[in-house]
């Protein structure tokens, strides 16, 4: 998933970019408020993690300026430890979360998560769609309760097409979701990625839109307990039926 760091101390940012990246997200990164506001209209984010007290503009008043433009990405903001004003503040204001400095990475990756899980709807860790099971906690794969093993960027994404299951996704959305603003994307690279998860995961799971993208089917079958397991679909189903274009 895609996520925006906006960070004025450098050490801090690069901590928490390396933590972010090592759990499978692309980071892009801001280190004043101007910069953090315009990549938040322009871009298109899973989460954002902001501190308050940026150079330039505020980082209260960036995320007041994003929720009145309409972006509702979540948001979770770095607070002072004790500075429980901040926190009310921010809230109040649009965010979903708070941390207060000092923090351990692997909190900050874990609440990170579940915002994004929340935004899309999903509050367990664990999904089931049709044969395989997902857990985009610990980004291990199981087909029938048989792991099956993927690297890094086929397992972004997947993660990308589980939190949209059901709906077509554009090849431009996948790309940016993948790598961040800064990184020479390739849509030759993204076939080759969804080539391989076919390969691993069954040709039957992910369906080609011509000339638009791809689509994490919704099937039922059996999860190797003998109880069928639907992964349910939201606002555009994909198409279920043989002879799908891939």
């Amino acid at each position: 998933m895609r996520v925006l760091v906006v960070e004025d101390t450098a050490a801090l940012a690069k901590q928490i970019e390396r933590a972010l990246f090592d759990a499978g997200h692309a980071v892009d990164a801001a280190t004043d408020g101007e910069i953090a506001l315009f990549l938040g209209e322009t871009e298109t984010y899973d989460a954002v993690i902001l501190d308050l007290g940026l150079p330039k503009l505020h980082g209260m008043t960036v995320l007041r300026r994003w929720r009145s433009a309409g972006r509702m990405m979540p948001v979770l903001i770095l607070t002072a430890q004790g500075d429980w004003t901040s926190k009310v503040e921010g809230l109040n204001a649009g965010a979903d979360d708070y941390l207060g400095k000092p923090f351990e990475p692997a909190e900050l990756v874990a609440r990170v998560n579940a915002l994004i899980r929340r935004s899309h709807g999903k509050a367990q860790t664990e999904v089931q769609c049709g044969p395989l099971q997902i857990n985009l906690s610990t980004r291990t794969v199981k087909r029938l309760d048989e792991p099956i093993h993927l690297t890094s960027l086929e397992f972004q994404l997947l993660a990308v097409l589980v939190h949209h299951a059901g709906e077509p996704v554009s090849k431009a959305h996948l790309t940016s979701h993948l790598y961040a603003q800064d990184y020479d994307r390739d849509s030759n690279t993204l076939e080759v990625i969804v080539s391989r998860l076919r390969r691993k995961l069954g040709d039957d799971h992910i369906e080609t839109r011509r000339g638009y993208g791809y689509c994490l089917r919704i099937q039922s079958a059996t999860n190797g307990h003998g109880r069928a397991s639907t992964y349910p679909a939201r606002n555009v189903p994909c198409s279920a039926t043989s002879g799908t274009t891939r």
